[in-house]
């Protein structure tokens, strides 16, 4: 019999495969959303509670950074028992590290609840309270808060905003000569606070991440402005002068405004560079693109015209007379790869200086990618120590492969020089100043704690990978240089002997005039204590910067061995490493000038600058002379590939 028929069935078609890239491009769309750690919104109800944090106090003119409470500050209720505050919650190393703390205050807001002016708490001075008050108010401290992480912030009559408020002022000129707590004139406490908190309206809709539990109104904090102001008891009696047994009243008043700016820019006013400022920015990167266009062309007509004309000379010789008298680069061709002098130190500046770039790249790129918001406080000199301590294999295998490429025995000392030198004189800087620190009972001094996690980044994490980096550098084969070197160097005519140093300071101005500008506004940022967060135009000068140094380091190695000096290998590190010198001694210049005319100078916040200065001039060294050898070491190979030997 014939089989049964098949019972009906709809077969559909096999669903189509979505190409990889739009299944990559819908993925982020697909994820939950989430926020960095620590820069999540947070939405207020109205009433609901809003903390302010003191952050530090901290000058422009001495940089000693004072913890919130080493003045007479009213404290909190439940913690003013206590002698020693602690703060309110976890830092990053680089909010330590740069003397913030995060410090709770007495102040009490309830968020759109206007406050009129209300006495935290009254404080009569003893002689110490006294006498630190009136050092700090002379030397124009600034009092820096924190609300919702963001800073407390003055407006200036120009728009523009400085960070922090004034902690007081000096009632008349006082003469700087004069001897502590004689013939000075009085100083007037700000102890009235008048407190703007700038709030944007939340307003649920089908684009918002979450619809709110109730359907109470939510607010967003978007401002924290605060003036501040000297005024005796019950507003009368004009200012309140710091003296001995004088009474403190400690006041604020609180007004919540409405702003149209949203969470997401709350920070762009803060970070808004002036129209003036963008013009001198914009000025800094066309005279940084055409002095690199000039070495362009100066280096293109030594390539294009005086080393192929050369090329075509050397190998259509044809006899051992026409090279006896011929002159110039080939005739160093046996000598030209002959080890430099100091090879250890060589190699260990080699290899700090590739991790110093490889530092300072994903630094500055993440910075400019946005990664290292200001927002994240101290996110900057935090990323920075953590890319130092897990690159440390590469410096120890940068410098370990140049060393066995160029054959050398004492790998050991290679080997700690690598893993300990830059550190060293970095630690040694810091560790200094912050005895000093801790002396002058500054919150700059970091805490013991704070100190055995950095030893711990160096010795324990930085050193084992550096070592690690070094062993597989030193598998590395020696070079296969094009030519061969002679067993007896040769002579060196003495008119071809450059002075060095005189070579080192005239090739490296024309690298330091690309940064100089941008060097000015990072001074000054750091000088006044501002936000610098104009990455993007520091990428593009350091991209110009490198491309620089590369074209200055060929053009002196070319011309060096024209003259038939072979000894190129310090010449290339120091033609562009001198550039930290110019750093260094625009520093001190910045130094003097930041003081006006007759105007006492801070001797210690000086020390501590020019200490800072030099260890980042040394690193600027590093980095530059790094890529000028690595350039002319390439350079060097090809053209000497390019000849015929006999």
């Amino acid at each position: 019999p014939p089989p049964p028929p098949a019972p009906f069935s709809m077969s559909l078609p096999a669903p189509r495969r979505l190409p990889g890239a739009l299944l990559l491009f819908l993925l982020p769309l697909l994820a939950p959303g989430f926020y960095i750690p620590g820069i999540a919104p947070t939405d207020y109800e109205e009433g609901a509670p809003v903390d302010i944090f003191a952050s530090k106090l901290q000058s422009t003119k001495t940089h000693v950074p004072f913890d919130y409470y080493y003045l007479p500050f009213c404290k909190p209720f439940e913690l003013s028992e206590k002698k020693k505050i602690k703060s309110a919650k976890h830092l990053n190393l680089g909010q330590i590290l740069s003397g913030e703390r995060y410090k709770p205050t007495n102040f009490s807001l309830n968020m759109k609840v206007d406050e009129k002016l209300t006495t935290a708490c009254s404080v009569v001075l003893d002689a110490k309270s006294a006498s630190k008050l009136t050092r700090l108010i002379e030397n124009d401290y600034f009092v820096h808060l924190n609300m919702d992480n963001m800073p407390a912030v003055t407006r200036n009559p120009d728009g523009s905003f400085t960070m922090g408020y004034q902690l007081g002022r000096s009632s008349s000129p006082a003469s700087s000569s004069a001897p502590e707590g004689k013939n000075k004139a009085p100083v007037a406490v700000n102890n009235v606070l008048s407190i703007t908190v700038l709030i944007h309206e939340l307003t649920p809709s089908k684009a918002e991440l979450y619809q709110p539990a109730s359907e109470a109104t939510l607010h967003r904090i978007v401002g924290f402005e605060v003036a501040s102001r000297s005024e005796g008891p019950d507003g009368v009696g004009g200012e309140v002068l710091v003296k001995e047994s004088a009474k403190v009243e400690w006041k604020y008043e609180v007004k919540f405004v409405a702003s149209p700016i949203r969470w997401a820019t709350r920070w762009d006013p803060l970070l808004a560079a002036s129209v003036k400022s963008q013009k001198i920015q914009w000025f800094s990167i066309v005279n940084s693109l055409l002095i690199s266009v000039f070495l362009t062309g100066v280096i293109a007509s030594i390539l294009l015209r005086t080393v192929y004309l050369d090329f075509a000379r050397y190998n259509n010789m044809e006899n051992d007379e026409d090279l006896e008298e011929d002159f110039g680069w080939k005739l160093v061709h046996g000598d030209v790869f002959r080890v430099p002098n100091n090879l250890e130190l060589f190699a260990v500046l080699h290899g700090t200086g590739v991790q110093l770039v490889l530092i300072s790249t994903f630094t500055v790129a993440f910075a400019f990618l946005g990664f290292l918001s200001p927002a994240n406080r101290g996110g900057f000199l935090t990323a920075l120590l953590t890319v130092w301590g897990f690159s440390g294999a590469v410096c120890g295998f940068f410098a370990a492969s140049l060393y066995a490429g160029l054959e050398g025995k004492n790998k050991r000392l290679v080997t700690l020089g690598s893993a300990l030198f830059f550190p060293g004189i970095a630690f040694t800087v810091f560790f200094v100043f912050n005895v000093i620190l801790w002396y002058e009972e500054s919150t700059g001094g970091v805490p013991f704690t704070t100190l055995l996690i950095l030893l711990g980044l160096w010795f324990v994490v930085a050193v084992p990978l550096n070592v690690i980096g070094a062993y597989f550098g030193y598998s590395a084969k020696p070079y296969e240089f094009p030519v061969r070197t002679n067993q007896i160097p040769r002579e060196i005519p003495r008119a071809s002997e450059t002075p060095l140093l005189l070579l080192m300071f005239a090739s490296s101005i024309l690298p330091f005039f690309i940064v100089f500008i941008e060097l000015t506004f990072i001074m000054t940022s750091l000088w006044n204590g501002a936000v610098f967060y104009m990455f993007g135009f520091l990428s593009l000068v350091l991209v110009i910067l490198m491309v620089a140094c590369a074209e200055v380091a060929i053009g002196t190695t070319y011309f060096s061995l024209t003259r038939e000096n072979y000894r190129w290998w310090w010449r290339s590190y120091g033609s562009t490493a001198c550039i930290g010198i110019y750093i260094f001694a625009y520093c001190a210049i910045f130094l003097l000038g930041s003081h006006e005319k007759g105007e006492k100078m801070h001797l210690l916040s000086s020390v501590i600058f020019l200490g800072y200065s030099f260890v980042m001039s040394l690193a600027a060294a590093f980095v530059t002379g790094t890529v000028g050898f690595v350039s002319s070491f390439y350079f060097v190979r090809t053209i000497y590939s390019k000849i015929r030997v006999d």
